[in-house]
């Protein structure tokens, strides 16, 4: 596959570090590939750029794959993910005057998202009686997981996300600067951004996602359908280099050399100790210097985050229709399983093929993909209707 000259586009992120180290140390080139990395700041960049041809490949937003596939919000380009790049990352932060009113609201520890929801809804209802603006929440597209883990969290607090407060697309590097502007007074976004909020004394970490879901996928490896049919070895080389760049990061004593590669202003261009306590799962929550740890903060590289999981994209699909982007088709379900590819992970990787991740999510009934419509039944906030 000599002379094989690919632009893959990613997005300065923290889950997009088995793709930075795969090229960075040399993993695609001794697979014959030769990668060119495009660094880019919004994710209609890099759905437009995958989908027209500019790149081959691309570090994506999982949600996203699904809406190409299906022809929701743009044109329709059937993509497929061979790989996963990360489950969970996200967070959700908070200005330090919305976390002083949901602390003062709550009935309990903050730190349970159903305790801090139940708070948010108070302190909607007392801004509203004041005659307050809505408050506003930062999120990083229409079709992100983003905005469905916001939606989600406060809407089992009783918070209409589509009534109750305001909702924003931000790229995820530009959240921080939003947040000190007060033009958001919380965001969720992946890492390292909520813990740059947190360093600068502008925000505190209220949720890591893992909180809302015990397993969420986050982004993918990309790239078109039918590309992927005509160049077969070059997925299957894209694979065997990422399991390869997983394996490496996976090494506790190779964390401090990820770190460097991903903090150089080419990659994602954040201090290498931020960025290492957050592959580590160290994080300080507040600006007073609380720390938290967390084993399912940010999952890269393991087998649990690598190999494509179908009841994944289930989830995000009847996000989807929960949140009234799309109707129910069953057909549409099926494509949108059919956009994660774990047959051709499992061609190439030597690993034992594992159960589907339970999404585990803190309220509401556990998902059956098998039955999207009696799942979103239980729910009583949506705009979804059976």
């Amino acid at each position: 596959m000599s002379g094989e000259r690919l632009h893959i586009g990613f997005i300065p992120l923290a889950d997009a570090t088995a793709l930075l180290v795969a090229v960075d140390k040399g993993f695609t080139a001794q697979e014959g590939l030769d990668v060119e990395l495009v660094r880019e700041v919004s994710w209609s960049n890099i759905r437009d750029k995958l989908n027209i041809g500019l790149f081959d490949a691309a570090h994506l937003i999982a949600p996203v794959a699904i809406a190409s596939s299906l022809g929701l919000g743009h044109v329709k380009v059937p993509i497929i993910a061979p790989f996963g790049l990360g489950v969970n990352g996200n967070a959700i932060t908070v200005s330090p005057a919305l976390h002083a009113a949901i602390a003062g609201a709550a009935d309990g520890d903050i730190h349970d998202p159903m305790v801090s929801a139940r708070a948010l809804a108070r302190v909607v209802a007392a801004r509203r009686s004041r005659g307050e603006e809505p408050l506003t929440f930062g999120m990083t597209f229409p079709f992100s997981t983003h905005n469905y883990h916001l939606r989600f969290w406060m809407a089992a607090g009783g918070v209409d996300p589509d009534e109750d407060i305001r909702m924003v697309v931000l790229p995820p590097p530009y959240m921080v600067e939003s947040l000190q502007n007060k033009h958001v007074d919380a965001f969720c976004v992946g890492a390292p951004w909520n813990s740059v909020a947190v360093d600068l004394g502008i925000g505190h970490i209220l949720h890591f996602v893992a909180d809302i879901l015990l397993s969420a996928v986050e982004k993918v490896l990309a790239v078109r359908q039918a590309w992927s049919e005509k160049h077969p070895d070059v997925v299957a080389a894209l694979v065997r280099a990422h399991l390869r760049a997983a394996e490496f990061i996976e090494e506790p004593h190779n964390r401090a050399e990820v770190a460097r590669i991903l903090a150089q202003p080419e990659r994602i261009g954040v201090d290498a100790g931020v960025i290492q306590r957050t592959l580590d799962g160290r994080l300080k929550i507040s600006p007073d210097g609380t720390m938290r740890e967390s084993d399912r903060y940010l999952l890269v590289g393991r087998e649990a985050a690598a190999r494509p999981d179908p009841v994944q994209a289930a989830w995000l699909y009847a996000q989807m229709v929960r949140w009234g982007q799309t109707p129910f088709r069953p057909d549409a379900l099926k494509t949108a399983m059919a956009v994660f590819r774990p047959d051709l992970y499992d061609a190439v990787s030597a690993r034992t093929a594992g159960a589907s991740n339970a999404i585990g999510a803190f309220a509401g009934p556990p998902f059956d993909p098998n039955d999207v419509p009696g799942h979103l039944a239980a729910f009583k906030i949506g705009r979804w209707k059976p």
